[in-house]
């Protein structure tokens, strides 16, 4: 058996599942929160659900159709990892919508009944009442299913709407297929308008955001103990005299007394209502030694030596410190201190913007930030008590922007959108709405765009043998509207040019993350451009195969950098990458969904060639080094391809606005930041991966720019690393040297160093320990 035929019969070991059926299992017993302890028994559940399919051979994990009797387009329900529970996402106990729309119905509380109701004109005509005005949602594609059918036979494609209800009938008392009934209708599907939280989710932060104890225990000092010890200290000076001011050196009158037990009863109403901060209760404290020898005083009895030296100390420190009640540094003070606890708290503040919160669509983002993050209005003031002019703090700001809505440009701008992460998860809404715009009728736009974030809203598969993910085009509704898809190329090539822009400019020294890699392929597919993206492998089930694709995205590395910096630095013969590209593509060798040669290529350039009997295990290799191994093949497979920057550039056409010789500047930023983070670090080389990702943009992004202004950036590397810690130079003077050696002609041996070491290429992953980590002081830094 040849080693492509043996892969297809790799599977998942159950040892990941186990150990995390141990974890919700331990958290279950033992976490001292009882919601915590409820969720672990749900995970706890769901894990052994796995292992019980595996094991029963219900569940084959790897696979793109892992549930038995099921096909790939049924919406699993998906663990961590990306294991398969046996459960359908669509499947479950009847949602309370499905009892509802049954009793409307008049039929059985019944998912096959409910389906067949669909299919009768009552049923037609409820459906077709949805799609004219919008108002449903799908929050699982199958969701989607009736509603497309309906359109189906609204416009009379009879034939394709009785395939995709007989396609979907064998699970109709399964899965629900019927849409959400809602108030609100869809997200709008003519909008470029993003936003990362909906109003909702921004009033359930701000809900959930409670006051602060301490704060507010230091504001109710300021605003009432400390003006009350005020008054039982003036108190006290009425029966002192002289400069020493001395107290009890005058005797107390019956009127002093009688104002004392007015002070004391005082002091326990505020002491009822004011309960935050208790300092005032002990009985060592200035405030509690003066309140103590009043209760003394007022009930009659003398003061003991002890007491009364307490007292007489205390009053000293008090005017030492603070000064007479009454003089101009006291009042001074107090005035100050008042003003401190006049100003309104975050909590309070949190309640004025809820209330402005309230009057907004709930399900959307806020296009205008300025009306709700503006200072308290006098009519606010009437109805909440604080004061008007009041300015919102930096922390509610925040919360409140990340409801922003606007082009996906504003929000990278504006911080809303801090990582490439974060993007990805933005982009499916821009997707939607671009693929929604092919299709020509406004019903069944607004259909497949609610349609398009469902199916985004499903997790991905852990996957073997170079198994791809399910398409939304495998979906049987979808695939039966396939015709009514205008071309949509252009405004699909348009969106990608202008994601692949913005994902590259606003986050230079990162690599694209495989959701947002999966975004721009379902773009790049519809533009037509022969644009192949490439996701990010995982190096601890990576079979030492990869996909054609790999192969045509280090061909189109080729095609742009072919005698550049960037094939020079990585020793790359991208001549020789054409030449294999022709070779496999003549020999037919992708139909086998491989492209053995790349892999070789890959594993020769990492020193590494290894196989996997079983997906998690390599004989005769700790789980540590057979998974450097696997990223050593893995990032060279990044080098060759450039890891989609190639792609995006030659192909797709970006350009992005600052420059390349600006971005390569803000790469080396990054590498300097992640540098100074190995530092001191006892587990550094998860850092060291992603110095050396930002190192490999910074020389493709420099392979871009004339040779005059690749010098022109080299020259302020040095200025870079002098605003880091001294360390950060150190550590990468070896990477500096070597890139200006191969800038100014010269290259690196076998080894990948050159001058006696003194100047080194920036890898990633090793398996002998990292230079990088290496402390310049000449203390080891070691990964334990």
């Amino acid at each position: 058996m040849d080693d492509d035929a043996e892969q297809q019969h790799l599977t998942a070991a159950p040892g990941y599942a186990l150990g995390q059926l141990a974890k919700a299992f331990t958290t279950a017993l033992t976490h001292e929160d009882a919601d915590t302890r409820r969720r672990a028994e749900g995970r706890a559940q769901r894990w052994r659900a796995v292992l019980a399919g595996m094991a029963g051979g219900r569940l084959t994990i790897g696979s793109r159709t892992p549930v038995a009797g099921f096909p790939a387009w049924i919406t699993p329900e998906v663990v961590r990892g990306g294991f398969a529970t046996g459960a359908p996402g669509a499947g479950g106990p009847l949602q309370p919508y499905e009892i509802r729309l049954a009793e409307r119905f008049g039929v059985p509380a019944d998912r096959r009944a409910l389906f067949a109701h669909c299919l009768t004109d009552t049923g037609l005509t409820w459906l077709w009442g949805r799609l004219n005005s919008g108002r449903y949602e799908v929050t699982v594609p199958e969701e989607g299913a009736l509603l497309t059918m309906a359109w189906l036979v609204r416009h009379g494609e009879t034939a394709a709407a009785l395939d995709l209800v007989a396609e979907l009938e064998p699970f109709a008392g399964q899965l629900r297929f019927l849409p959400r009934p809602s108030t609100g209708r869809p997200a709008p599907d003519d909008t470029d308008a993003l936003h990362r939280r909906t109003v909702d989710d921004t009033v359930n932060r701000l809900v959930r955001r409670r006051p602060n104890p301490a704060v507010e225990a230091q504001r109710e000092a300021l605003a009432v103990w400390q003006p009350f010890g005020d008054e039982l200290l003036a108190h006290w000076l009425e029966t002192a005299d002289g400069e020493g001011r001395q107290a009890l050196e005058l005797a107390p009158d019956a009127a002093w007394l009688v104002r004392g037990a007015a002070l004391l009863s005082r002091y326990r109403l505020l002491a009822e209502e004011h309960t935050r901060c208790g300092k005032h209760r002990n009985p060592k404290c200035n405030l509690g030694i003066l309140r103590g020898a009043l209760e003394e005083a007022v009930a009659g009895r003398e003061l003991d030596a002890r007491r009364l030296g307490l007292l007489r100390h205390a009053v000293a420190s008090m005017v030492r410190r603070r000064g007479l009640p009454g003089s101009p540094a006291h009042t001074e003070l107090r005035r100050a201190q008042g003003v401190q606890a006049a100003i309104p708290s975050h909590h309070a503040l949190a309640q004025v913007v809820l209330g402005r919160l309230a009057t907004l669509p709930q399900e959307s983002g806020i296009a205008d930030l300025t009306p709700v993050l503006a200072p308290v209005s006098a009519p606010e003031e009437r109805e909440t008590g604080v004061p008007a002019g009041a300015q919102l703090p930096p922390a509610i700001g925040r919360v409140v922007e990340g409801a922003l809505s606007g082009p996906v440009q504003v929000l990278v701008e504006r911080g809303v959108v801090p990582s490439s992460e974060v993007l990805a998860e933005l982009v499916p809404q821009l997707v939607a709405v671009t693929s929604a715009r092919a299709y020509d009728d406004d019903a069944l736009r607004t259909l497949m765009a609610a349609n398009y974030r469902a199916f985004r809203n499903r997790r991905s598969l852990l996957l073997l043998n170079l198994e791809r993910q399910v398409r939304i085009e495998e979906l049987p509704w979808v695939r039966a509207v396939a015709a009514q898809r205008g071309d949509g190329s252009a405004e699909a090539a348009l969106v990608l040019r202008q994601l692949g822009e913005l994902a590259v400019q606003g986050f230079p020294g990162t690599i694209l993350p495989n959701p947002l890699v999966r975004e721009l392929g379902v773009l790049a597919r519809q533009s037509g451009l022969g644009a192949p993206l490439v996701e990010e492998l995982a190096a601890d089930i990576f079979m030492d195969t990869f996909g054609p694709k790999f192969l045509v995205a280090a061909g189109i590395a080729g095609e742009l950098l072919g005698g550049s910096l960037y094939e020079r630095y990585y020793g790359i013969d991208y001549a020789a990458i054409g030449e294999l590209a022709i070779a496999e593509a003549a020999g037919g060798s992708n139909r086998s969904r491989t492209s053995p040669g790349f892999a070789r290529l890959c594993a020769e350039r990492a020193g590494a060639a290894s196989s996997a009997p079983v997906a998690g295990s390599k004989s005769g290799a700790s789980q540590g080094s057979w998974v450097a191994e696997n990223g050593k093949v893995i990032e060279q497979s990044q080098i060759l391809t450039t890891h989609n920057l190639a792609t995006l550039v030659h192909r797709v056409g970006i350009a992005p606005e600052p420059g390349w010789a600006e971005l390569a500047r803000r790469c080396f930023e990054t590498v300097c930041r992640l540098a100074g983070r190995v530092h001191g670090n006892p587990r550094p080389y998860a850092t060291i991966k992603d110095a050396a990702y930002a190192w490999r943009q910074l020389v493709f992004h420099l392979s871009l720019c004339p040779p005059v202004e690749q010098g022109r950036v080299l020259g302020g590397l040095d200025a870079e690393t002098g605003r880091h810690p001294p360390q950060v130079a150190a550590r990468l003077a070896p990477a500096l040297a070597g890139l200006r050696l191969v800038v100014d002609g010269g290259g690196f041996g076998p080894d990948g160093t050159a001058d006696g070491g003194r100047a080194r290429r920036l890898l990633g992953w090793t398996t002998d320990g990292h230079w990088l980590a290496s402390d310049p002081t000449g203390r080891a830094a070691k990964d334990s």
